[in-house]
């Protein structure tokens, strides 16, 4: 394959996912979905084709980590704090941990019953099932108003975090023990402390820096600050979500020393440019990693009847799960909250980070697409209810 076959191909990749973009908007078809079945029709063609690829396995998890990094901090940048949010912020987080917490443990029974494992390989394997994907969550929040928009970022982005907490809490102590619970507080104390200094710091660096390229830097640090956090195991979404926050919010700050020393002439176009930077960049990097994992999947394993049924009990409980909560907590939502609760980028980096000891064969990638693309089918599905009027409007 000559360089120009390779410009071509990548090029016409990004022009198809601008097109998928436009669709979604107005189709209320998750731009997501678009890009695995092309991912898969390219996969159908290449194999037709007897054409060698190279093994794109080797940088998913690479493109799928920029991608969660930029595509949080994108959803940060557009929330402003305002102290009648506190109930909603709260409410989020309460939905995330709650929901997390009860469909690890349904999922984890499945996978028991399923494969009849140790409870503790199962219950690890069910927590990438179990996380809402703010890849694919957030961007298709637009098709909501302001609350319920607001809602979902913040939700998707606890679940996030909440799962990595989760994830990193399971795979680090296979017998649970008070020092167990120890190290998790000073880990979680530890990052939180981290984010706020790293907050305060960035944003002066933002302020100071005088060269014409800067955006790039800030996000390269953020992403280094986040790699070297998540080498020691530490939930370092947290800094990114808070980052977000913070620059966003950094001018409603009245303390005369805060303003003097960190709030400068153009942060506010600045703000903006960085987010329209992050944006952009999330774009390419969502689209070459959704069509890469549709392309890697091997999609002739979802003729298998076992894979196809125990997915859809996973399904299922995922949003029963959520309907009964949703129901009985949130009075406020509009139904079509209920169905924006897909899996995807996360799910697929916590499985890939899982130890290849703690693997179970039955629970393979394909099991894990099934899930991807069913939760995300669920979501298109509702998304197009809900503009076709099926559904209870949504409140401002």
């Amino acid at each position: 394959m000559t360089t120009y076959t390779i410009l071509i191909i990548l090029s016409a990749l990004v022009i198809f996912s601008y097109l998928f973009d436009l669709v979604a908007s107005k189709t209320k078809l998750p731009s997501v979905l678009l890009l695995l079945i092309l991912g898969i029709g390219l996969r159908l063609l290449v194999d037709k084709l007897q054409l060698h690829t190279f093994d794109f396995l080797k940088i998913l998890p690479t493109l799928g980590t920029v991608g969660l990094i930029l595509i949080v901090f994108e959803g940060s940048l557009e929330l402003k704090y305002e102290k009648q949010k506190n109930q909603l912020i709260k409410g989020a987080f309460l939905s995330a941990m709650i929901i997390l917490i009860v469909t690890v443990s349904v999922i984890t029974f499945i996978i028991y019953q399923i494969t009849g494992h140790a409870l503790y390989i199962c219950l690890c394997n069910a927590i990438p099932f179990s996380v809402v994907s703010s890849a694919i969550a957030i961007p298709s929040a637009a098709a909501l108003r302001s609350k319920g928009k607001e809602f979902i970022i913040y939700e998707s982005s606890f679940s996030d975090i909440l799962g990595i907490i989760l994830f990193n809490f399971c795979i680090s102590n296979q017998q649970i023990s008070i020092s167990s619970f120890t190290g998790l507080a000073m880990s979680t104390g530890l990052i939180l402390f981290f984010s706020a200094i790293s907050c305060v710091l960035l944003l002066y660096l933002m302020g100071k820096l005088s060269h014409h390229i800067k955006f790039f830097l800030i996000l390269s640090i953020l992403i280094l600050v986040y790699a070297i956090g998540q080498s020691y195991h530490l939930s370092s979404l947290v800094l990114i979500l808070s980052f977000g926050l913070f620059l966003n919010n950094a001018d409603t700050i009245q303390h005369a020393w805060f303003r003097a020393i960190f709030i400068y002439k153009n942060l506010s176009t600045d703000l903006t440019q960085l987010h329209q930077l992050s944006a952009e960049t999330a774009f390419i990097i969502r689209t070459f990693f959704f069509v890469i994992f549709g392309f890697t999947m091997n999609i002739y394993e979802l003729n298998n009847r076992t894979v196809l049924a125990n997915g859809f009990f996973i399904l299922v409980s995922i949003y029963v799960i959520r309907l009964i909560y949703l129901k009985s907590f949130r009075k406020e939502n509009s139904q079509t909250e209920l169905f924006i609760a897909p899996r995807g980028l996360i799910s697929i980096l916590l499985y890939y980070n899982l130890p290849a000891e703690l693997k179970i064969p039955e629970i393979g990638a394909s099991f894990l697409f099934m899930v991807v693309l069913g939760s995300s089918l669920v979501m298109s599905a509702g998304l197009l209810a809900s503009r076709k009027g099926i559904m209870k409007p949504e409140e401002n």
